[in-house]
C-alpha cells in the first residue's frame, strides 16, 4: 500500500467536501433523470421523473432524451448541463446535454468518442471544468474539458491503468477501470480498477487537464476482490471500497508511516447465501451514521452502522429490493429516502430511511422503467 500519509489526507478532504449536506426539504418535489440500457430492450434512453419528498413516490414525466446505453449520468453543479456515458463497446462515446428543468428535457450539445471501450463512471474535477471518465473494457481513464457552452472538448489526457492482474482469469484478464474521482486539492485522481485489485492514484494538473500515472501510489485489496466503487466517511477519516466479485467492503484507516492501513473486511451477504452475487453500489448517508451497499443476486440493499471512532462497520439490516439486479441506488436530496433501480425487473423501488437506525422500509415501486441503471437528482443551483 504505497500512498503517502499527506496524499491520503488531501484526498480525504475532497471526498468530505462532496458528501452532500442535504437540506431538510420535506414536501419538496425534485426532478430525477434515469439512465437505462437500450440494447435488447425497448428503452429509448434517458427518462425523467418527479419525486415527491412528502410521499416518497415517483411520477413519470416521459423521455428526457434519446440516447444509446446511457449507463451513467451526472448533472453539472451549475444545473445547466448533464453528461452521459454511452456504453457501446468500441463505438462508445460521451454525450453532453443542456438541461431544461421546466420541461424535464435534455438537449444534445455534442458527443465525443470515449477514447476507450464501455465507459461506466463519470465525475467532475473540483472546478467543474473537466469531466473524468472510466472505461471498463479498455481499462483506461479519460479527461475531457468542459467548454464555456457546456460542450465537451477533445481529451486532454488518456491514461491506461497498469499493474499486476488479479487471480480471477475470467474477470481480471486485463485492467478494468470502474470508478474515478478527484481529491479536494484537485491534484490527484483516484481510480478503482476491478482487474488490478487496486485503487490507483494519478497526479492531475487542473491548469492543463493532464493526468500523470503514479504507479507507486495505490491501495491494494485482497486478491480477487474486484474493487468497483469507493466512498469516504462523512468525517473524512475512513475509506470504504466495495468489492464486486467477493461481495465485501474493505475499510482503510489513515496510518502515519504507510498512508493506509486495512482495518476491516466485512461481507455484504448473509452467511447462508451461496448463490451468485455481484456487489454494485456503495454510498454513505450524509449523517455519516450508515453505509448502504447493493447486491445483485441476493437483490438487496445491505445497511451497515458506522462506528464513528474506529470507522468499522456492523451489518445491522438488509432490505430486499423486490426485483432483480439493483445495479445502482441514490439517496434523495432530503436524506430521508433511498431509491434503488432493479435493472432486470424494469422498476425503481423507493425506501424510507429510518432516522434512528438507518433501516429501510419500502414506500413505493415504479414499474415499467426499461432497464434502469443510473439515477440522478436535479437540484436547482
Amino acid at each position: 500500500m504505497k500512498i503517502t500519509h499527506r496524499s491520503f489526507f488531501s484526498g480525504l478532504f475532497f471526498f468530505l467536501a462532496i458528501v452532500p449536506v442535504f437540506p431538510q426539504t420535506a414536501g419538496q418535489k425534485f426532478l430525477v433523470f434515469v439512465g437505462t440500457y437500450t440494447d435488447k430492450t425497448d428503452s429509448k434512453g434517458i427518462y425523467a421523473y418527479e419525486f415527491d419528498a412528502a410521499t416518497g413516490k415517483l411520477a413519470p414525466k416521459g423521455l428526457a432524451a434519446e440516447a444509446s446505453n446511457p449507463s451513467w449520468l451526472v448533472l453539472h453543479p451549475n444545473g445547466k448541463w448533464a453528461y452521459a456515458a454511452n456504453e457501446s463497446g468500441k463505438q462508445s462515446f460521451i454525450s453532453a446535454f443542456s438541461v431544461d428543468a421546466k420541461s424535464a428535457k435534455l438537449t444534445v450539445l455534442n458527443k465525443l468518442p470515449a477514447a476507450g471501450e464501455d465507459p461506466c463512471h463519470l465525475s467532475f474535477d473540483k472546478t467543474g471544468k473537466y469531466l473524468f471518465a472510466a472505461n471498463y473494457t479498455s481499462g483506461n481513464v479519460v479527461v475531457l474539458p468542459i467548454l464555456p457552452d457546456g460542450k465537451l472538448g477533445e481529451p486532454t489526457s488518456v491514461v491506461k491503468d497498469t499493474g499486476s492482474l488479479g487471480p480471477n482469469k475470467a474477470r481480471q484478464e486485463a485492467p478494468h477501470a470502474h470508478w474515478i474521482e478527484a481529491d479536494r486539492s484537485n491534484r490527484r485522481v483516484y481510480v478503482a480498477d476491478l482487474g488490478l485489485d487496486r485503487v490507483l492514484i494519478n497526479a492531475f494538473d487542473p491548469a492543463t487537464g493532464k493526468l500523470v500515472p503514479a504507479a507507486s501510489s495505490s491501495v491494494a485489496l485482497a486478491p480477487g476482490t474486484g474493487p468497483r466503487h469507493a466512498a469516504f466517511s462523512a468525517s473524512g477519516d475512513f475509506l470504504y471500497v466495495l468489492g464486486e466479485m467477493l461481495s465485501t467492503i474493505t475499510i482503510f484507516v489513515p496510518e502515519a508511516q504507510h498512508g493506509f492501513q486495512k482495518a476491516q473486511v466485512i461481507p455484504m451477504l448473509p452467511p447462508d447465501f451461496k448463490d451468485r452475487n455481484e456487489a454494485a453500489e456503495i454510498a454513505i448517508h450524509p449523517s455519516g451514521k450508515w453505509l448502504f451497499a447493493s447486491n445483485r443476486g441476493h437483490d438487496s440493499i445491505a445497511v451497515f452502522t458506522i462506528d464513528p471512532t474506529a470507522g468499522t462497520l456492523r451489518l445491522t439490516a438488509k432490505a430486499l429490493t423486490g426485483g432483480k439486479e439493483p445495479r445502482h441506488f441514490a439517496i434523495d436530496p432530503t436524506g430521508k429516502f433511498l431509491l434503488a433501480e432493479n435493472q432486470n425487473s424494469n422498476s425503481i423501488v423507493v425506501f424510507r430511511i429510518d432516522p434512528a437506525t438507518g433501516a429501510l422500509s419500502q414506500v413505493s415501486t415504479s414499474k415499467g422503467v426499461p432497464s434502469p441503471v443510473c439515477l440522478s437528482f436535479y437540484i436547482a443551483p
